[in-house]
């Protein structure tokens, strides 16, 4: 792991994860992407139960992945992530890497803020994202 991230988590592949070859499921990683984004908001305060109860829901508007090497039953890795802001975006820049260190996925997820079902230009959550930014 060569980047500095501002949140990292410590996973495992369970075996409803894998496919008949005994690999990750490509759709399994968004499941890790997600899981990592939820950990890290009630880390840095506010959960996503939290944040509907206020009114505030985050929407995904965009995915990409690179898939470098597969992940194995069994085996461990970390889900590490860094956030920017572009405009009324959030960007989550988000890897995963086995345990011997080498990159598995590459992601970057775009997400916008919608407040009472209005999307928003996201100063709801920057607050609580600010000294991540």
């Amino acid at each position: 792991m060569q980047k500095n991230y501002i949140f990292r988590l410590p996973m495992k592949v369970r075996d409803y994860e894998v496919d008949a070859e005994g690999i990750v499921n490509n759709a399994i990683y968004l499941h890790y992407f997600e899981h990592t984004r939820h950990e890290f908001c009630e880390h840095a305060g506010l959960s996503f139960a939290q944040m509907h109860a206020r009114g505030i829901d985050p929407v995904l508007n965009r995915v990409e992945i690179d898939y470098r090497t597969p992940l194995r039953l069994g085996e461990r890795f970390t889900s590490c992530l860094n956030i920017a802001r572009e405009g009324a975006r959030f960007i989550f820049l988000q890897d995963i890497y086995n345990e011997s260190g080498q990159l598995v996925v590459a992601g970057k997820v775009s997400c916008v803020v919608t407040c009472g079902g209005r999307l928003t230009r996201g100063d709801e959550l920057a607050a609580f994202f600010a000294e991540y930014l």
